[in-house]
């Protein structure tokens, strides 16, 4: 199958990217190895959140994803090749092709290595490699792009999530061809 973004890891800053990117109308794909570290999370500092547990913060992030159109796929990402129109990302369960390809893998910075993404020692605590992403999210292979904690920001859910954010809008910038922001109004 065939989208414009792929976004690998389903935790905050995969489902709130995938959020981004299936409201805003772009064929999404969200590849979730179900391996969160947020499932373990207990949550009292997530803006708008009295507090949460980590299972069903994921939970609401991966509803409001789909709700938009993201396909949500249960697969564990093996590696992702270069293609023409973009990259193949081959998964346990087939393979995917995207424009763009959003990583937001956590801990794990394996398969970004085997795709040729650079990655750097981490700062924070017990992290010790991320990927080197420029502050937009871009990594030093042109349509793949780094979000969270893989991309080095702090572990924090509420700050992994704004960053999911932050690299969809700038990937959905790119496809449009101009700056993409995407503001509600109330409904009188």
């Amino acid at each position: 199958m065939s989208f414009e973004v792929a976004i690998i890891g389903a935790g905050p800053a995969g489902a709130s990217a995938a959020l981004f990117t299936a409201k805003a109308g772009k064929k999404t794909v969200l590849l979730d190895s179900d391996q969160s570290i947020t499932k373990r999370a207990w949550i009292e500092n997530h803006y708008g959140a009295a507090e949460i547990s980590g299972p069903d913060l994921i939970e609401i992030g991966k509803k409001q994803a789909t709700k938009f159109g993201a396909e949500l796929v249960q697969t564990k990402a093996a590696a992702i090749v270069k293609t023409d129109g973009g990259f193949r990302i081959e998964t346990e369960n087939g393979s995917f092709d995207a424009k763009h390809v959003i990583l937001a893998t956590g801990l794990s910075v394996d398969l970004a290595e085997s795709a040729g993404v650079q990655t750097k020692p981490g700062t924070e605590p017990r992290i010790k490699t991320v990927i080197d992403a420029q502050p937009d999210g871009k990594t030093n292979v042109p349509g793949i792009w780094a979000a969270g904690t893989v991309a080095g920001v702090s572990v924090h859910t509420i700050v992994t999530a704004g960053d999911g954010a932050k690299v969809a809008i700038n990937v959905i910038s790119e496809l449009n061809g101009e700056r993409y922001v995407d503001h509600d109004v109330l409904k009188a």
